[in-house]
C-alpha cells in the first residue's frame, strides 16, 4: 500500500502530488494524530494549483527521490490546498509573518506535534543560491534543532501562537468620520502611479478593497484626483498585458510597474472582482473600453470557467508544458504565419509585437502604447485578427484547469454577474448567475451550513467566514433586482450561521473558523485586507442591507459592533483596512433607492438613469409591480403614480418624494450620493 495518501482527495492540487515520493498526508485529525504517536515533527507544505513556484519546488525537490525519503525520514509530512483551506493557510502564513519573513507560496512551515508552527519559509531550492539555503540542509537542521532544542522549539511555538491568539490592537480607538474618509482619499490617490495607475512600484496587484474606497472616496467627497486614479489605473489594467486580449479575463498581477508581464495565473475571484469594480466606474464615464472588457470577462468565465453543473471553477494555471506563460505569449513570425503580412503588420503596430519582443524574447500581447480605442473598423478588423489568433492559441497544449468550486470566490462572482447583468441589461448574465448560486446552494450546504469547496461530487472543507459573507451578498443581489423572498430568507439564515458559530463574543468580529473546526489552533478574526475582500467588511455592508430590507434593528447593531470590534487595527493601519473603511460609508449614510413600475411607462428611462449614476454600496431595486411590497419598512406604500413608474432616493429610512422623470432622478442621485462637506482632519 503507498504510503501517499492524496490519491484519494479531490483538489487538483493534491491530486498534483500523489505520485511524488513523499508519504503526503492531507490536513486532518488522521495526519496530527501521526505526528502525536510518531514523535516527530510536522512539514507543513501549503500551495495551489495554479503557483508556479509551487510548481518549481514540486519538481526539484518532492518529485527527487532522495528528497522524499529524508522528508519521510524526518518529518510527518502534509499537504495542504490554500484555496480549499485558506483557514489553515491564514494561520501558519501569518506565522511565517510574525518571524519576519515576507509571506508567498508555495508556504513551507514547521510544527511541533500539536500542530504549532516554530519555524518556516516559502520556496527553498534544491542547492543553495538567491540568499537561501538548500532545502535538504533546512530538512536536517530543522529536525535536529526539534530533536536537540527542544526548549526552544516549545519556547518558539508558544510566542507564535500566543501572538496568533492575541493580535488585535485592543488599546487605540477611532472615530471613522466623512472627515477623516475625505482626508484618507486624499492621501491614498497619492500613493497612485501618475503615469501607468496602480499603487505606486511593482509588482503591481488590482487591489479591490483599496480600489472600491477609493472610488467611494471620489464619488461621496466630489475628488476628482481619487476619480482619475481609479479611471488610469482601470484603463491600464485592461489595456496592459495582465489582460489576455484574445480570450479575456486578467492575470493575478502583473510582475513589472507598467502592467505589461502579469504573472500568468487566472484566478476567479480577481476576475470577479473587476467586473465589480469596472461596472460601477463604467456607470459614472461611460467609457467604452470599460465596458467591452467587461463583457469580454463575462463571456471568458462563462466559456471557460463554467465547472459541472454551473458553478464556476477557481482557476487556470501560469503553466504551460512546464513553462510559465508559454500558452499566451507569441513571436513575430508565428503572428505572420497566421495573419499574413499585411494583417500581422497592422496588428503588430497596435499590440506591441516585434521581432525582438518585450518579454524574455516572445511578445505578451497589449495596448499599452495607446489606451484609446481605434474606430469602429479598426477594431472590427482587429477583432478578426484576435479571433484566428485564439484559433491557432487553441491548438496549443493549456494550462492546467483547477474545477474545484468554491463558495466564496463564487459568491464574489454571482454578485458582480448580478449586477452587470442589470446595468448592461443581460438576462444571460443573470441566469448564469443564478445556476452558479443554485449549485453552492444545493450541493455545497450541509444542515444549512456551507461547505467551502465543491468538486467530483463532494463537498470538502468546513466554511469560513468569507464564504457565507459572499454568499449572503451573492443573495441579496438577485433580491434586488427581483425580489425574491427565497433569497431574502436564505440571506437571513446564513446571517445567524455567522452569528451562533463565528462570532468572537469575547473580543468582537467574525472570525475565519467557526467555533466548531476542531482542527485549527487558532480561530483568528482579522479586518485586515487580503487579496479577497475581508469577511468582517463584506457582512458590515450585508448587515446594514438587511437591516433596511427587514427594518430590524439587530442587524445594524451587529454592523456597528463589527466596525467597533476593529477600530483598534484600523487606527494602526489605515491603508491595510480599507475594506472596512469603505463598508464604514454605508454606517454613515446607508442608500437604497427603489423604481417602481420598472416595466410600465417610463420605467425604462428611470431605469437608464439610476445606471447612468455610479452609487457604491447602495441597494437598488427594480420593481415591475406597482408598489414595493417585500422591499422593507422604509418603501413600504411607495408606488406608481398615477400609472407612471417612479423612483424614490432613500438615506437611511428617509425617502424622497416620487420622482417621475429621468434628468429629475439623475440630479436626484448626484445630489444625495455626496456627504457633508468638511474640513480634512
Amino acid at each position: 500500500m503507498t504510503r501517499n495518501r492524496l490519491a484519494e482527495e479531490t483538489s487538483p492540487y493534491l491530486l498534483q502530488h500523489k505520485d511524488n515520493p513523499v508519504h503526503w498526508w492531507p490536513w486532518g485529525p488522521e495526519a496530527l494524530e501521526e505526528a502525536r504517536s510518531s514523535g516527530k515533527p510536522i512539514l507543513l507544505s501549503v500551495g495551489y494549483a495554479a503557483c508556479h513556484w509551487c510548481h518549481v519546488m514540486a519538481h526539484e525537490s518532492f518529485e527527487d527521490p532522495a528528497t522524499g525519503a529524508l522528508m519521510n525520514e524526518l518529518f510527518v509530512c502534509i499537504k495542504v490546498d490554500r484555496e480549499e483551506r485558506p483557514d489553515i493557510d491564514a494561520i501558519y502564513m501569518g506565522a511565517l509573518q510574525r518571524l519576519g519573513e515576507q509571506g508567498g507560496w508555495p508556504l513551507t512551515m514547521f510544527l511541533d506535534s500539536q500542530a504549532r508552527p516554530y519555524w518556516g519559509g516559502t520556496y527553498f531550492p534544491p542547492e543553495a543560491r538567491w540568499g537561501k539555503p538548500a532545502f535538504q540542509h533546512v530538512l536536517r537542521e530543522v529536525a535536529r534543532i526539534f530533536r536537540e532544542e527542544p526548549d526552544k522549539v516549545r519556547n518558539n511555538a508558544e510566542l507564535l501562537t500566543g501572538i496568533l491568539t492575541s493580535s488585535r490592537v485592543t488599546d487605540r480607538a477611532l472615530d471613522i468620520s466623512d472627515a477623516l474618509l475625505a482626508e484618507l482619499a486624499q492621501r491614498m490617490s497619492g500613493a497612485i502611479d501618475p503615469v501607468h495607475g496602480g499603487i505606486a512600484g511593482s509588482p503591481k496587484f488590482p487591489q479591490w478593497s483599496f480600489f472600491w474606497l477609493l472610488w467611494r472616496g471620489a464619488i461621496r467627497y466630489r475628488d476628482d484626483a481619487a476619480r482619475a486614479a481609479v479611471v488610469n489605473t482601470l484603463r491600464h489594467v485592461c489595456q496592459g498585458g495582465i489582460y489576455d486580449h484574445l480570450a479575456g479575463g486578467f492575470a493575478r498581477y502583473s510582475t513589472d510597474e507598467r502592467w505589461l508581464a502579469p504573472h500568468f495565473e487566472k484566478m476567479l475571484y480577481d476576475n470577479a472582482l473587476l467586473v465589480d469594480l469596472m461596472t460601477e466606474v463604467w456607470r459614472e464615464t461611460h467609457d467604452p473600453l470599460l465596458a467591452i472588457r467587461i463583457r469580454e470577462t463575462i463571456d471568458w468565465l462563462l466559456a471557460d470557467m463554467v465547472a459541472d453543473g454551473g458553478g464556476l471553477a477557481a482557476s487556470y494555471d501560469a503553466d504551460s508544458e512546464g513553462e510559465e506563460g508559454k500558452f499566451y505569449v507569441w513571436s513575430a513570425q508565428e503572428i505572420a504565419e497566421v495573419l499574413g503580412a499585411d494583417d500581422a503588420a497592422f496588428f503588430a503596430s497596435v499590440y506591441d509585437v516585434t521581432a525582438r519582443g518585450n518579454w524574455e524574447g516572445k511578445t505578451i500581447l497589449n495596448r499599452l502604447r495607446n489606451l484609446e480605442l481605434g474606430s469602429e473598423a479598426e477594431e472590427r478588423r482587429l477583432a478578426e485578427l484576435r479571433a484566428r489568433l485564439l484559433a491557432r492559441r487553441a491548438m496549443r497544449i493549456p494550462p492546467a484547469w483547477d474545477d474545484k468550486v468554491l463558495a466564496d470566490w463564487n459568491g464574489l462572482a454571482i454578485a458582480a454577474l448580478v449586477r452587470a447583468a442589470t446595468v448592461f441589461s443581460r438576462p444571460d448574465w443573470l441566469a448564469a448567475a443564478e445556476r452558479a448560486f443554485a449549485i453552492v446552494n444545493r450541493h455545497m450546504t450541509v444542515s444549512g451550513r456551507l461547505r467551502h469547496a465543491w468538486r467530483a461530487g463532494r463537498a470538502q472543507a468546513p466554511a469560513t467566514a468569507s464564504d457565507h459573507a459572499n454568499m449572503i451578498r451573492a443573495a441579496i443581489r438577485p433580491h434586488e433586482a427581483t425580489p425574491q423572498p427565497t433569497h431574502l430568507q436564505i440571506a437571513r439564515d446564513w446571517v445567524d450561521v455567522l452569528d451562533r458559530h463565528y462570532w468572537r463574543s469575547d473580543i468582537g468580529g467574525y472570525a475565519q473558523s467557526a467555533d466548531d473546526t476542531r482542527d485549527v489552533i487558532v480561530q483568528l478574526a482579522s479586518g485586515h485586507d487580503e487579496a479577497t475582500p475581508n469577511a468582517n467588511g463584506i457582512m458590515i455592508d450585508n448587515l446594514v442591507w438587511l437591516s433596511l430590507l427587514t427594518g430590524e434593528d439587530r442587524y445594524r447593531g451587529r454592523a456597528e459592533a463589527t466596525l467597533a470590534a476593529f477600530s483598534g487595527d484600523i487606527a494602526a493601519n489605515l491603508a491595510g483596512h480599507t475594506g472596512l473603511l469603505a463598508a464604514a460609508i454605508d454606517l454613515l449614510a446607508p442608500q437604497q433607492v427603489a423604481i417602481v413600475g420598472a416595466a410600465g411607462t417610463g420605467g425604462e428611462a428611470l431605469v437608464a438613469a439610476l445606471h447612468s449614476v455610479s452609487l457604491p454600496g447602495a441597494l437598488e431595486h427594480l420593481v415591475d409591480a406597482a408598489s414595493t411590497e417585500g422591499l422593507g419598512p422604509s418603501l413600504t406604500g411607495k408606488s406608481a403614480i398615477d400609472g407612471k413608474a417612479a423612483a424614490y432616493v432613500c438615506i437611511g429610512t428617509e425617502c424622497s418624494p416620487p420622482v417621475t422623470e429621468a434628468a429629475d432622478l439623475t440630479r436626484l442621485l448626484r445630489e444625495r450620493r455626496v456627504g457633508p462637506k468638511q474640513e480634512p482632519v
